[in-house]
């Protein structure tokens, strides 16, 4: 597949960051360009680098993240959480090439008992769930050959995230202290790249394909507590931490300028029975990735 390129944009964030590197690995040759390189809210830089490029299948992985600041910038957060995605797809079937586009478990407002599959309808509770929404919507109605992929509690080697953000608490602090009664499925920014990767080798070898609405995330639920009590007993293994206790406390007690979902489990079957991508135990990735963070090894 050397001869099929693919746009990846928003490189600089974790998930476009692990994308840029692994194609190689894959077969696909990537042009990965960030915010500065290509501005996705301006469409005609989108039409021009998609033509002149030749590109054969874009991967959109740019995305506005920062899900307490946006309240207070909205017209921001839509311009590149909506308006990006809708030149993108606009850009996409005027070229007649497919898209990935790179969502979010925030669509949803977490009341739902269980898992969410991808035909619960939608119901966003602050700027930035709203906006993904959005920019799902503008997807769906721009391109037909279009893939959205909805992930969760992602993190990653590369960039700022909750994983890193433990670990450094963990060197300074005694106690820390994690909500418990908000449930979802971290998911490693590497294993998103490679099941992206492995939809394009479906699209770009010429498989019948459905289009549509996918979920994937690591497998298996925790809370942000028992999660943050992992990281601190992997990163144990790697030098000593400072921290003793790693306390539960509730929503009530943390509040953020956003009401985040109390659960926002997604059910990753579908991707499985279409795509044959089954999603590792999140406690794995999780320990492969706190290897390459704090061993010094890529």
């Amino acid at each position: 597949m050397w001869n099929m390129k693919v746009l990846v944009t928003g490189v600089n964030g974790q998930v476009g960051w692990e994308l840029k590197r692994r194609g190689a690995r894959h077969g696909f040759k990537v042009l990965g360009l960030d915010h500065a390189e290509l501005d996705i809210t301006n469409s005609s830089s989108v039409d021009e680098v998609i033509r002149r490029e030749e590109i054969s299948l874009v991967v959109n992985a740019a995305a506005y993240t920062n899900v307490d600041r946006a309240e207070s910038e909205p017209e921001l957060v839509f311009a590149v959480n909506r308006d990006g995605p809708a030149h993108l797809a606009s850009s996409c079937a005027e070229a007649e090439i497919p898209l990935i586009h790179i969502s979010t478990d925030y669509v949803f407002d977490g009341t739902r008992k269980g898992s969410y599959f991808e035909t619960d309808p939608i119901s966003p509770l602050g700027v930035y769930g709203r906006s993904k929404a959005a920019g799902e919507a503008e997807v769906e109605k721009r391109v037909k050959e279009h893939i959205i992929l909805r992930t969760a509690w992602v993190y990653g080697v590369h960039g700022n995230n909750f994983v890193k953000t433990m670990i450094s608490l963990g060197k300074e602090k005694d106690i820390l202290r994690l909500v418990n009664d908000q449930y979802g499925c971290p998911t490693y920014a590497a294993d998103i790249a490679d099941a992206v990767f492995a939809i394009a080798s479906y699209i770009l070898e010429g498989r019948e394909i459905t289009w549509g609405t996918y979920h994937y995330c690591g497998n298996g639920a925790t809370s942000w507590h028992s999660f943050a009590e992992k990281i601190i007993e992997l990163a144990r293994e790697y030098g000593p931490l400072a921290v003793k206790m790693v306390n539960p406390i509730s929503t009530e007690e943390y509040p953020t300028p956003v009401k985040r979902p109390a659960n926002s489990v997604l059910d990753c079957s579908l991707i499985g029975k279409n795509f044959a991508i089954q999603p590792k135990a999140w406690g794995e990735s999780l320990k492969d990735m706190i290897h390459r963070l704090l061993s010094f090894k890529e």
